[in-house]
């Protein structure tokens, strides 16, 4: 699903994108192993600031989904916190290799709730390399920072969560699922002084909806913090989702409030 594409009806583009990294990245190479990339760069991303940053603001990093790219999301800074900062990296891995097309990709699906745990495993480690550069990418330090994003993004950004506990002040889980790895749901318990917002459609063909009720369950049973909120939809994200994460990030999230 393209966010982007869905929204252009709707909101015009997003002004102010920064792109950086290695302009090798923006293109990908079907010959070229997608892991090795994933080992040896930083990822890509683009971000958007308030007029004046400072050290201390809230920053909010959404990853978008398979056969993605990182200009997907940037639309919905529009609505968000004015005060936030949005950063909005690329996969490491090329879609290419596994089918998904041009774009790219935080892991190779096997289908319900499995992902394939190398190369989840090497998304994740991208991610946490991203995560501790971001001073020195968006030229202040930040404040709290939530890491979320859409069906896979989601699905990384809830085992980022679960794997490195304590790391950042919320996850974001829009229409993803929980990783059936032993690793990670065994290790539900790592979110109970991390909040996290997990929004489906219940009329989702892509992620099932049953999924997000199975991983939510888990999550709780372990003494989660989780706010879920669903809503009659299928595989996207609607006004009214992005409403109740601005809600939720101003409520739960110190510094988000307007």
């Amino acid at each position: 699903m393209n966010i982007r594409k869905l929204w252009a009806g709707i909101y015009s583009s997003p002004i102010g994108w920064k792109r950086t990294g290695p302009e090798s990245r923006l293109t990908s190479n079907p010959s070229t192993s997608p892991r090795r990339k994933a080992r040896s760069q930083m990822l890509d991303y683009l971000v958007r600031k308030p007029a004046d940053p400072a050290d201390g603001g809230p920053v909010l990093v959404l990853l978008h989904g398979r056969g993605s790219d990182m200009a997907d999301l940037q639309g919905l800074a529009q609505l968000l916190p004015s005060r936030g900062t949005l950063v909005t990296p690329q996969a490491p891995h090329s879609g290419r290799p596994w089918g998904y097309g041009a774009g790219w990709a935080w892991y190779r699906y096997l289908g319900q709730d499995r992902a394939e745990a190398e190369s989840l495993a090497e998304s994740l480690k991208a991610v946490e390399l991203f995560l501790e550069r971001l001073p020195e990418s968006l030229g202040f330090r930040p404040g709290p920072v939530v890491l979320g994003g859409f069906s896979q993004g989601g699905t990384t950004s809830l085992a980022y969560g679960l794997s490195h506990p304590g790391s950042v002040a919320g996850v974001v889980v829009l229409s993803g699922f929980l990783a059936n790895q032993e690793s990670l749901v065994a290790g539900a318990a790592a979110l109970s002084e991390t909040p996290v917002f997990w929004a489906h459609g219940t009329q989702d063909p892509s992620v099932p909806f049953s999924l997000a009720i199975e991983g939510r369950n888990r999550i709780r049973k372990a003494g989660g913090s989780l706010h879920a909120r669903d809503y009659d939809m299928g595989h996207w994200v609607s006004p009214e989702e992005m409403s109740d994460l601005r809600d939720w990030l101003e409520q739960t999230i110190p510094g988000w409030e307007d």
